[in-house]
């Protein structure tokens, strides 16, 4: 299969990342988390890094245009050649807008946007129902996925599990709240140009996987 370039959109709890690990190994490509690549960057001490390590530093968010810069420093990389995903970013139209001049400049065309969608009530089932081994990490959920003996891990026969704090039903609709209207611009945006692609992330992962599978290779 030949490698793609998308920018992958989805709420908290919609399974983006599952999707994105997926289609990293079916198209070879590289999955781009902005927050993955400013903290590499601050690392690395590179100079888009120690800009970006100042401000951070200081409470305030990094500007649009270093993580422009960071991305566009990251797709000169060779493990970018063959394509990309792009997570977490845009979240704005003027994100958008600049991440457009940029690509632009490196000739570089966008094969899709693909947003997961799940209406929300399903989300906040799905995220405050989720809980950990706190030894090994293993995942379960109160409604999906239980272990296999009450209060016992599958994985490593641990009594111990652990909830995060905030998957709580009124943090996660804040958090969606929050998701609606960052996003709700960019789909028309991206719609204008022929890019968006919806698709239903309330079924199973692996029926998800198809069609985003569809989208990327019609």
């Amino acid at each position: 299969m030949t490698g793609k370039r998308l920018i992958l959109m989805g709420p908290p709890g919609g399974g983006k990342g599952t999707q994105a690990k997926v289609l990293e190994d079916a198209y070879g490509i590289v999955q781009l988390s902005t927050g993955d690549m400013l903290r590499a960057a601050v690392a690395a001490g590179t100079d888009l890094g120690k800009q970006a390590k100042t401000i951070m530093d200081a409470g305030n968010l990094v500007s649009d245009e270093i993580v422009i810069g960071m991305i566009s420093e990251r797709l000169d990389e060779a493990d970018c050649a063959n394509g990309f995903i792009l997570d977490g970013f845009p979240r704005t139209v003027a994100q958008a807008e600049g991440l457009d001049l940029m690509l632009k400049d490196k000739g570089i065309v966008l094969d899709s946007v693909v947003e997961i969608r799940v209406p929300d009530q399903k989300l906040v089932d799905r995220i405050t129902g989720r809980f950990t081994c706190s030894k090994c990490g293993e995942g379960y959920h109160d409604t999906f996925k239980l272990p296999k003996t009450a209060d016992t891990c599958d994985a490593c026969g641990n009594t111990e599990f652990t909830r995060r704090a905030d998957d709580n039903a009124e943090t996660v609709k804040s958090r969606l709240k929050t998701y609606h209207e960052q996003t709700s611009p960019l789909l028309p945006f991206y719609e204008s140009r022929g890019l968006l692609a919806v698709v239903d992330g309330d079924q199973e992962m692996g029926a998800v996987t198809i069609e985003i599978k569809r989208v990327l290779d019609s």
